[in-house]
């Protein structure tokens, strides 16, 4: 048995609130289980900084600091023989696992790594400068989409190895083929400040522009944003319906019963939402954006986000007028999460890559 210790510095999978980000954690951690690595929860420090304030970054390397002298004896007592981060970037980089690694003299490995060298620039230049050595310093960085491996090619090291881990379910099996009659459109996503409300404003900006009477969406998420997001939809009244933060069983429910997934997608890393709609079969509405083509089933027609949200509404329309291939695009989204994005071929990646960093 392979004992790793596992770290995500954006957010721990045990963190009480749901995003993509956690999901994303927590299915490494099956994967890594059923691969037969036995792994630890080395940390649950959060370094994020979502301001570039340098006084909150300051704070969070002190208590790295504290963290890093508590693993090195912790991680000797306890034999690990790998560390492996999830999600090294310039909010939210490692200020752990490199030292610790070292230290233990063990292999250093990254799952989702972004290069961001215009932020070794400004607010976020120490974080940016921290992120870039951490994703140095790793052996092999596993990449989630082709955006990603394209800057980690052009300033990675000759000796790191890039290995592709598809974006992936916790699951091994798709959920049973819904059997209930959908209808109506379904949105999901945090409502915070930056991008996520970017792709709220498309949002309603393309309802406005939809020819399609009778339309309805429910909106499954909260946050911060809630309230710029409800004064948004207010023109269409009862049109739209805001279900909250969902439990995944009503999340699961929510899915169901949609009949189409409307995410632009605004600078989405891939979504761990479009996923798990088309694993239940609904087709996608959403912008070509890097990362999240990544993941979207192919004979599918995405906009282009030059093309803004008439584009987005001329898709909606002409999905809506068209119920058979409404159902014949869901049944082609299953089958491709199937093939690439589930559980199974995501464990056997992460076990033959550390097997072999190891021998």
């Amino acid at each position: 048995m392979i004992r790793a210790a596992f770290y995500a510095p954006m957010k721990p999978p045990t963190h009480p609130v749901p995003s993509g980000d956690r999901t994303m954690a927590q299915a490494i951690l099956q994967a890594l289980s059923l691969g037969g690595i036995d792994t630890d929860l080395a940390s649950e420090l959060q370094t994020r900084d979502g301001a570039g304030d340098a006084q909150v970054q300051a704070a969070r390397h002190e208590k790295a600091a504290r963290e890093v002298a508590r693993l090195i004896p912790a991680g000797q007592a306890a034999g690990w023989r790998v560390w492996i981060t999830y999600h090294n970037y310039y909010k939210a980089p490692d200020l752990i696992g490199p030292v610790v690694a070292d230290a233990l003299k063990i292999p250093y490995l990254l799952v989702e790594a972004t290069r961001a060298r215009k932020r070794l620039q400004g607010p976020w230049a120490g974080y940016a400068q921290a992120a870039e050595a951490a994703t140095d310093a790793a052996a092999i960085v596993f990449y989630l989409t082709s955006h990603d491996s394209a800057a980690l090619q052009a300033y990675g090291a000759a000796s790191q190895r890039l290995v592709h881990l598809r974006p992936f379910l916790p699951r091994k099996d798709l959920p049973p083929t819904p059997t209930t009659k959908r209808k109506g459109l379904l949105s999901v996503g945090m409502q915070r400040h930056g991008d996520k409300l970017a792709s709220y404003r498309l949002i309603a900006d393309s309802l406005a522009a939809l020819k399609t009477e009778g339309w309805t969406l429910n909106i499954a998420g909260d946050g911060p944003a809630h309230a710029e997001v409800k004064t948004m939809m207010a023109p269409f009244g009862k049109q739209v319906a805001f279900l909250g933060a969902l439990r995944p069983t009503e999340m699961q429910r929510a899915y169901k019963d949609a009949a189409l997934l409307l995410w632009p997608g605004v600078n989405e890393a891939f979504g761990m939402t479009y996923l798990e709609a088309q694993a239940q079969g609904l087709p996608v509405v959403a912008q070509d954006r890097p990362g999240v083509r990544d993941v979207l089933a192919p004979g599918a027609a995405y906009p282009d986000p030059s093309l803004g949200a008439p584009a987005l509404a001329a898709r909606l329309d002409f999905l809506l007028a068209n119920p058979k291939l409404i159902a014949h695009l869901g049944a082609e989204a299953r089958q491709h999460i199937a093939r690439h994005h589930l559980l199974g071929p995501a464990a056997e990646t992460l076990k033959q890559t550390i097997i072999e960093v190891l021998q």
